[in-house]
């Protein structure tokens, strides 16, 4: 979400100022990749791109924040496919449909969505952050199947597993292989992670 700016921020060493919490994690990210995380300071993201450290924290309350700035929204975007999704079609269809619709990466943000899935990934410093978002993941796809096979909590939660356990995977190999289309990865691996079965358990 835009912020208001100060005049005084709208053009620091002729830099154009960046206009939304996407673009501020994309300087950070960039930063993150060439010096390290733990050697980029808040002052050095905010100086690369253009505005104060006050703007900076209107965004975020931390660096950390700006590797997850699109994670609510994705997990909205899970947990409303799945909300929509067809009560008769089988449930591995649905979760892929509504995995890939929240994971979907647009042309101009191929390049973002490498670099933050790489850090994400591989920086220790973040994984309690991504843990939690890890863990979101995994409660939206379980609360979905409980709901398609009522009773078998065991099951619901074996394939809530299952759905991180992909989306991770997928990434892992994206990262491996950035030639490749993440969309085709999630759906390969989802297939081969999710396991097959009825409504009936038969």
């Amino acid at each position: 979400m835009a912020v208001e700016w100060e005049a005084a921020e709208r053009d620091r060493g002729g830099r154009p100022a960046v206009t939304s919490a996407h673009e501020l994690a994309e300087v950070a990210q960039r930063l993150f990749l060439q010096r390290g995380f733990d050697e980029t300071s808040v002052d050095d993201i905010a100086a690369a791109a253009g505005i104060g450290r006050r703007t900076f924290f209107r965004y975020f309350r931390a660096k950390v924040d700006a590797l997850f700035a699109e994670s609510a929204d994705e997990l909205e975007v899970l947990r409303s496919e799945l909300a929509v999704a067809p009560e008769d079609a089988d449930y591995r269809t649905a979760i892929t449909e509504a995995v890939v619709t929240a994971l979907h990466v647009a042309p101009g943000d191929r390049e973002w969505a490498l670099q933050r899935a790489q850090l994400i990934l591989s920086v220790p410093a973040l994984q309690a952050q991504a843990a939690v978002v890890f863990a979101g993941w995994r409660r939206i796809a379980t609360d979905f199947v409980a709901g398609r096979f009522l009773g078998d909590d065991l099951f619901a939660a074996a394939a809530g597993h299952a759905v991180l356990a992909a989306t991770l995977a997928a990434h892992e190999h994206w990262i491996a292989h950035p030639d490749e289309e993440l969309e085709q990865i999630l759906r390969d691996v989802l297939a081969l992670l999710l396991p097959s079965r009825t409504p009936s358990g038969q």
